[in-house]
């Protein structure tokens, strides 16, 4: 029992006083409109994962969870996130932060399978500094709301083909040769 009990206290503490930014790029109230799009101008849509990145001293960069998609709904709504509240380890609420949100295709699985994967990792934003992180600050003080992330700016995928496509395209025209050839 006493095990149990001290799980739990350590397991709280691992959570307290860790700050919250909201992963979206789309807050009117805020003025944030910052659409991800495809080349041809279309919403980013099914299949792309977005994701957040704590960039830490030294520009050692980890990934955080959880990671979000994008709306499908309409084709109005294809450019934005699913939004979603991130929780940032060994950042207190109230102290500031540095993130990079990230684009990759959501087949990778996760961030590290699409960095070390080119033709996964579709792009990402210029780094962005949230001055003030949410959370529980602890001390009897009031619950901060999730900060926002302010100052995104519009982004355009570069959505590279799969490997599988690329072979049939070259397959495909392997074959077309061979058969003008005969």
């Amino acid at each position: 029992m006493q095990k149990i009990l001290l799980l739990c206290i350590v397991s709280s503490l691992t959570t307290y006083g860790q700050g919250i930014v909201r992963l979206s790029n789309f807050d009117p109230s805020l003025g944030i409109d910052a659409k991800v799009a495809l080349p041809d101008g279309t919403g980013a849509g099914a299949g792309i994962t977005a994701q957040l990145l704590l960039v830490r001293a030294g520009g050692a960069l980890t990934p955080l969870t959880p990671t979000t998609t994008f709306q499908t709904a309409s084709e109005d709504v294809k450019f934005y996130v699913n939004p979603v509240d991130v929780v940032v380890p060994g950042v207190p609420p109230g102290q500031s932060a540095t993130f990079r949100f990230i684009f990759y295709s959501t087949s990778a699985g996760s961030y590290d399978a699409a960095a070390n994967d080119p033709l996964a990792f579709y792009g990402q934003w210029n780094d962005v500094t949230v001055p003030f992180l949410g959370g529980d600050p602890g001390g009897g003080g009031a619950i901060l709301p999730a900060a926002p992330l302010l100052g995104l700016g519009f982004q355009s995928l570069t959505l590279v083909p799969e490997p599988g496509t690329i072979a049939l395209g070259i397959l495909g025209g392997l074959a077309l040769l061979a058969r003008r050839r005969k």
